[in-house]
């Protein structure tokens, strides 16, 4: 396969739309030309993309998701980038993934995912291959910039606040049941707050008002619902902010009924600098003309599943600015991505030479 090829696979990937629950022809896709590229192409059951190539006694997963959130943008090349949605998140690190492994490394197995539903709370794909045995190492597809490697996600908790009471004439005294909805935002808020004081970026704990309903009443009973969703730091537990939130509902003081439903969740994932993994991405880097920065994300990914379940070396990489995430203006520099297909080869030629690494190469941290 030419440098062609590999452009030709992500602007073809990106040209299927593929809204998260809705992946199936962008699936179908890429399991032919990954059968096309000598891969043992197949969808899993639950929808997944997935290409086996190569033997031997490493096993290393590839797994980046395929499914987008909403928003058309025409599909073009511009100024040497493809503009599209999909083309940083995260199609571009899937097919630089598709693109890497196509060269076989002698003793070494690599499978490629393309996992589904990653853009919704189900996290349906990872969740499926997390019950799958362990590989020796794990490469999560998110955009990083290929001269980079995330190491760690916030977590995530998403709750449905719901309120009910009686209803009244509009004319009655007291608060409405709305503004006892945002009384109780208030205090979430705040008590939000009280855990990471003075704290910044990835260390800090944040808290949001994601969506609020008020208002709506069938002649008996008025009801308010807020959505509230926390982007939570390594030493926070998902489980103690549903605690908290509960705790503060019952003991809100207005005359609604209050109801508390966890819609998602996933805990903090951080993952060592120093892995055999995350060194030979070092070395891969400085190989391909760059120096190696870690990131941390404030966001979520497969890693926050992957990561507890599976336990092995585990790094997150893929070409792209992860600042064109979810914008109309979605992006991918494709001599960044030509780059990272090289990095992710020479890391795939690691693993099939037994490292640890202890090649002496300082990344910026």
């Amino acid at each position: 396969m030419t440098q062609t090829d590999d452009i030709e696979l992500v602007r073809g990937l990106v040209e299927i739309p593929s809204i998260s629950r809705d992946e199936g022809e962008a699936v179908e896709w890429l399991v032919a030309r990954m059968a096309e590229r000598g891969f043992r192409a197949t969808v899993d059951d639950a929808g997944n993309a997935v290409g086996e190539i190569g033997e031997g006694p490493t096993h290393v997963v590839l797994l980046g998701h395929i499914d987008t959130v909403r928003g058309e943008i025409p599909v073009r090349i511009e100024d040497g980038d493809l503009v599209g949605r999909g083309a940083v998140d995260a199609k571009g690190p899937l097919a630089a993934f598709v693109a890497a492994a196509t060269r076989k490394i002698p003793g070494v197995r690599v499978t490629v995912v393309g996992a589904v539903e990653e853009e919704s709370p189900t996290s349906a794909g990872a969740r499926h291959r997390a019950r799958l045995p362990a590989p020796d190492w794990c490469v999560i597809g998110e955009p990083s910039a290929w001269d980079a490697v995330t190491v760690a996600y916030k977590g995530r908790l998403a709750l449905r606040v719901l309120l009910a009471r009686e209803a009244r004439h509009g004319a009655a005294p007291g608060p409405t049941c709305t503004e006892e909805a945002l009384g109780l935002w208030e205090a979430i808020r705040a008590a939000a707050d009280r855990r990471t004081p003075g704290a910044d970026g990835f260390a800090r704990l944040d808290c949001r008002l994601e969506a609020i309903q008020g208002g709506e009443s069938d002649g008996l009973v008025e009801r308010a619902e807020l959505r509230v969703g926390f982007r939570i730091p390594p030493g926070i537990a998902t489980a103690d902010l549903a605690d908290e939130v509960s705790a503060l509902a019952r003991g809100h003081g207005g005359d609604s009924r209050v109801t508390v439903e966890t819609i998602g969740s996933e805990e903090p994932a951080r993952t060592p600098r120093s892995t055999p993994l995350a060194r030979a991405f070092v070395v891969a880097i400085a190989n391909a003309g760059g120096r190696a920065t870690f990131k941390v994300k404030s966001g979520t990914s497969d890693m926050n599943i992957l990561a507890p379940a599976w336990g092995c070396p585990m790094v997150a990489y893929g070409p792209g600015d992860s600042r064109y995430d979810h914008t109309p203006i979605e992006r991918l520099v494709l001599d960044d991505y030509v780059r990272a297909i090289t990095v992710l080869e020479g890391v795939l030629r690691r693993a099939g030479a037994g490292v640890p690494v202890e090649r002496s190469v300082n990344p910026r941290i």
